[in-house]
């Protein structure tokens, strides 16, 4: 036994001595040429790290020789990924519009480019040039949304969490807001009312019943510390059976009559009647300006269809108090949100909507995915292993938005005669760029619906790699 052991000792000696120092390694033609694109502090570091691992390797037995050749390799395949963006696009094919895990809502082209315009030169961000002096960064899209909803103030924050929070700080400090205990939501990432109520200063008060609450209800809690009556849309569930909820109408009235302000956070960002679409429990948000409730809040990277915002909008008295509050410069956005929100409203107003990504995706018929679909699973299915149906299935808006609403879409429900529906999801999550796909009863499931038309030909190369990998692993 101790003689196996000092000749493995010796074989794991020998190979460590054949370990080329760090210089030696640099000095090849393929990293001197990587060196180049990457830079010599980071090609250094990946070289390190695969000879860390390289020694790890040999002290456990593992290797029985050292290729420079496949060094090299590894260390050209670590620098690349170390010089790459963690941050980097891939190919929704889950089905799942605004998913939340992938960014929600893919910018619209013309957003894209007024964007990089924006971001690439100076910009009247916070200059006014008629009067050649300093201006507001809000003008920009306090006009778009004032033609857009009617609004008569606007203002933008980053997200509709920061808008609620905002509006209840400034609104309610100190007193009281009443909300019915049906709307005591949460969103994911632990967005939750009754936590946001007390982080801004306002105390909450709780009326009705889980699934039940009457205008007597509101009435009935008012009281002399009471500020601001709070409409909240369940976005991202429904409530079904024996439920009772004022309307709009009966809340503005109330709050009218006892001198309060009234706040309705919409969630989702719905700016059209989606109910051609059967979607019908999304109210879009111009309906409660023009119905006039004083602050509507909604996110701008939802249905809306733009980037990461969160929107306040209504009467100008309460959104001009809560732009004087010293948290709004705080919470604003910067000039590449304007920039891409600018340009979606403005799409809005052209009627322009099929440029709008998520709505375009929303508005796809069955047969328009199917008839993307079909010639993809030919293609697919001419793969040497492969097998691919197409099967009736179902698309979600996601992102909190139309709870228990799907969309009729075709699903490529693909199989492999060696791998699980695991090994090819797990395959596809890791090509570049990663496809993101899902799994029913054993199947990977491909949707169109949410792959653009540019995209369709990485996915069929990517199950073709797939090929060549698993032969070259033979």
């Amino acid at each position: 036994m101790g003689s196996q052991d000092t000749g493995s000792d010796q074989v794991g000696t020998s190979l460590l001595r054949q370990i080329p120092a760090v210089d030696e390694l640099l000095g090849r033609e393929t990293l001197r040429q990587l060196e180049s694109r990457v830079g010599h502090r980071l090609l250094v570091e990946a070289t390190r790290k695969v000879l860390q691992s390289l020694r790890g390797r040999i002290a456990r037995g593992e290797l029985s020789s050292v290729s420079i050749e496949i060094l090299e390799q590894e260390i050209v395949a670590t620098t690349q990924v170390e010089a790459g963006f963690s941050l980097q696009p891939v190919i929704n094919a889950s089905g799942v519009i605004l998913h939340t895990n992938l960014g929600r809502a893919p910018l619209a082209r013309e957003a894209v480019e007024h964007l990089a315009e924006t971001a690439s030169q100076y910009s009247n961000l916070e200059y006014d040039l008629e009067r050649g002096e300093r201006g507001k960064r809000d003008q920009h899209t306090d006009r778009l949304f004032g033609q857009l909803l009617g609004a008569e103030r606007t203002l933008i924050v980053n997200n509709n969490a920061a808008a609620v929070f905002l509006a209840l700080n400034t609104l309610a400090e100190g007193g009281e807001v009443i909300v019915s205990r049906g709307e005591l939501i949460e969103i994911g990432g632990s967005f939750r009312i009754p936590d946001i109520c007390a982080k801004s200063g306002a105390l909450l008060r709780e009326v009705g019943t889980t699934n039940r609450t009457r205008m007597g209800d509101y009435a009935a809690a008012i009281n002399e510390r009471t500020r601001v009556l709070m409409r909240v849309h369940p976005s991202n569930f429904r409530m079904v059976g024996f439920t009772e909820r004022p309307e709009l109408g009966e809340l503005l009235k109330l709050a009218k009559e006892r001198n309060l302000l009234l706040l309705e956070d919409l969630g989702s960002g719905c700016l059209l009647d989606f109910s051609p679409l059967g979607i019908r429990d999304e109210p879009p948000a111009g309906l409660s300006v023009k119905a006039g409730v004083d602050v509507v809040t909604f996110s701008g990277d939802k249905m809306l269809g733009g980037p990461q915002a969160g929107i306040l909008t209504g009467k100008r008295d309460p959104l001009e108090r809560i732009r004087k509050n010293p948290l709004f410069r705080a919470l604003r956005v910067d000039k590449l949100t304007i920039s891409a929100l600018e340009a979606t409203v403005a799409l809005y107003l052209k009627e322009d909507l099929r440029s709008i990504p998520a709505l375009r995706m929303m508005s796809m018929t069955r047969e328009e995915v199917a008839a993307r679909a079909q010639p993809l699973a030919e293609k697919l299915g001419e793969i040497k292993g492969f097998s691919v149906a197409l099967e009736d299935g179902e698309s979600v808006v996601g992102g909190g938005s139309t709870p228990g609403h799907s969309l009729p879409t075709i699903l490529l429900a693909v199989t492999h005669a060696g791998l699980s529906a695991q090994d090819l999801e797990a395959r596809l999550r890791r090509n570049s760029p990663p496809i993101i796909s899902r799994i029913e009863r054993g199947r990977l499931l491909l949707d169109l619906r949410t792959v653009f038309p540019e995209q369709e030909d990485l996915v069929f190369c990517a199950f073709e790699r797939m090929t060549e990998m698993m032969n070259s692993e033979l």
